[in-house]
């Protein structure tokens, strides 16, 4: 009895094990569903928790008083959307709304923590506005850039969130792109272009002109990070001046010289920087490999981020906000197989509160886990990537779906990422390459992929392909490309002058056509225009290869089948591309599954119309990859 027993148990067990290993097909909508609670800030007092809630598709603003649980919700829209909000004070809260896919309309609005006193500070359908400082200045003024005085730059101003008025702070002379404020909201640093030089400006106060301090082009950065508070005229900066990966640096605002560093690594490249306004230090830097890491700068963020750490055992996190005495933390978790959690974190207690998932219908141990991956192109340049398998895919030669990220100035980086773990579950390799270009490995590297998006981008593209058929991974008689944007337009072209290394292509909302693209740039950005040209062509100078490597007039080439989509009501597309595109597919008896989905953030039907298009998506790839 007592051996039955045991061997049925030995059953169970190996049963879980392979169960474990199995690839259970998940809902396609399980993997794109809207969050229900999401950009979770605290009050600057730290007793106050608000967030968005989604309600029936429209996100509305949520207030929870911490000690007592109560909750207040202080919107009830049916339209339009909060995309933006954040405290002012310990009481009031700002917001602005969104509609159409208009980014940073100009509908700001100031409320209550109760729900009451609602007051509408800034409206304009005509203009966008962007809130640069939102900590309250003389406890009346924040500072906001806007084109309503000219569509094409952005001013600065002070709007008196008591009473809704604006006054000027500062006048765009013409380029100017970003600006910077100190510790106490005053202005004191801008940052201009001609489109390939920038230029930062700086002035040691209001009553003074900015003055050009420093000029460098483009590829070379001097990103400002926050004001020194103990050291007059000094800014810290993430800076790539004179070397190929970015560093953190103390840099001179009365001289435009680096007079300290405080990081730097010549195979380490900072991306980020957490500046702590309470203790007023950089806290750490952040720099990425195959993921990002910290290294800190002081002891009191080490031992937080340890205590934070051992809470969350085998998770990647972050801290995404914090009150302003930094003793109460939201936490967002992660892994490559989840998407996560978020938290409120007391440093005093030491105290993890779980506030919400992500997507609470993934359920990670059906997910597949995401490796980073390394080749060597044909012109000996090295490229890293990433490689997510399916399950039951060991000694198997496997399906693959090629990924090319979106740009231009993009990376894929490690992370939960829901196409690629929807492609994996279907039962695909995803592969994902960092090709020439892409942010993140120093400016050579980005500078390597200029005017190349139909040249050696595409090669490197084709060499990871080749790369992991000689790995005996990918089945080289079932690989397809796929990919949104620019990662469409990679996609296409890879298509296009490789018709035999692919079974079929795909495109979400991709570039079509060169030319198009860059008329379809907003004049709020034409400042930057010059150095679009020096990315991907100049359509006077560089006309022939633009035309060369734009996929719209090349469909006579393509002979496998194609699956697009994109949103009509988007102005940033040129449907007629696409319909002109598709015409000449189906001309020459290419196989072709279009789709007008309209599913951007205002829309009322978003996740119908993603799960209708992943649904023809995953038709479209087992009908010429063979089913699972």
């Amino acid at each position: 009895m007592r051996r039955g027993i045991v061997l049925i148990w030995i059953a169970i067990v190996l049963s879980a094990c392979n169960w474990g290993d199995k690839n259970v097909v998940i809902p396609v909508n399980d993997f794109f569903k809207s969050q229900d609670r999401s950009i979770y800030r605290l009050s600057p007092n730290g007793k106050f928790l608000s967030y968005l809630k989604l309600q029936d598709n429209t996100q509305n603003l949520v207030v929870e008083d911490l000690e007592t649980g109560e909750i207040t919700q202080l919107t009830h829209l049916k339209e339009k959307k909060i995309t933006f909000y954040n405290w002012v004070s310990d009481d009031e809260l700002i917001y602005y709304k969104e509609k159409n896919d208009k980014r940073f309309l100009s509908n700001l609005f100031i409320v209550n923590k109760n729900g009451k006193q609602e007051k509408e500070l800034f409206s304009n359908e005509n203009t966008r506005m962007r809130i640069i400082d939102d900590q309250l200045i003389d406890d009346k003024f924040i500072l906001i850039s806007s084109n309503k005085r000219d569509s094409t730059v952005f001013d600065v101003y002070r709007l008196n969130v008591r009473d809704g008025k604006i006054e000027m702070a500062a006048q765009n002379p013409g380029n100017f792109t970003n600006w910077l404020s100190d510790s106490k909201g005053r202005l004191k640093m801008a940052v201009s272009t001609d489109g390939v030089d920038e230029s930062l400006w700086y002035r040691n106060n209001e009553a003074e002109p900015f003055k050009k301090i420093v000029t460098n082009n483009f590829k070379t950065k001097i990103w400002p990070v926050a004001f020194s508070e103990s050291k007059p005229n000094v800014v810290y900066a993430i800076s790539n001046v004179n070397r190929d990966k970015n560093a953190l640096i103390e840099l001179d605002c009365s001289t435009g010289k680096e007079i300290n560093v405080l990081f730097a690594n010549d195979s380490l490249n900072v991306v980020d920087a957490q500046y702590s306004k309470h203790r007023k230090m950089v806290d750490f830097v952040v720099y990425e490999t195959w993921k990002k890491s910290n290294f800190y700068l002081n002891k009191s963020s080490e031992e937080l981020y340890k205590k934070i750490g051992s809470l969350l055992p085998k998770n990647e996190f972050r801290i995404i906000h914090r009150d302003k005495n930094e003793q109460n933390f939201v936490v967002r978790s992660f892994t490559d197989r989840n998407p996560g959690s978020y938290f409120l974190y007391n440093s005093n207690t030491n105290n993890l509160k779980k506030l919400s998932d992500v997507n609470s219908a993934i359920d990670s141990e059906y997910m597949c886990e995401t490796k980073p991956i390394s080749f060597l192109t044909r012109d000996s340049l090295m490229i890293s990537g990433y490689l997510t398998l399916p399950k039951n895919s060991k000694n198997k030669k496997v399906p693959v779906v090629v990924l090319p990220h979106n740009g231009p100035g993009l990376r894929d980086v490690w992370e939960y990422n829901a196409d690629v773990q929807f492609l994996a579950n279907r039962g695909y390799a995803v592969l994902q390459i960092n090709y020439r270009g892409s942010k993140g490995y120093g400016k050579e590297f980005y500078a390597a992929g200029f005017k190349q998006w139909g040249h050696k981008i595409k090669n490197d593209i084709e060499d990871g392909v080749k790369w992991i058929i000689q790995k005996q991974i990918g089945d080289p008689k079932r690989i397809a490309i796929y990919g949104t944007g620019f990662g469409g337009y990679i996609a296409l072209n890879a298509a296009i002058e490789n018709p035999d290394m692919f079974k079929c292509v795909g495109a979400n909302k991709g570039v079509l056509n060169l030319f198009s693209y860059l008329k379809s740039i907003p004049p709020f950005y034409q400042s930057s225009l010059q150095m679009y040209y020096e990315v991907i062509g100049n359509p006077v100078e560089d006309a022939d290869n633009m035309r060369q490597v734009s996929p719209v007039f090349h469909a006579d080439k393509l002979k496998i089948p194609v699956f697009i989509t994109l949103n009509s009501k988007d102005p940033r597309v040129n449907s007629n591309d696409a319909i002109q595109f598709i015409k000449e597919l189906k001309k020459n008896n290419v196989p072709v599954t279009y789709m007008d989905r309209d599913d951007g953030i205002s829309s009322p039907n978003r996740e119908a119309e993603r799960q209708k298009a992943y649904t023809a998506l995953e038709k479209f790839l087992e009908s010429n990859l063979g089913k699972r």
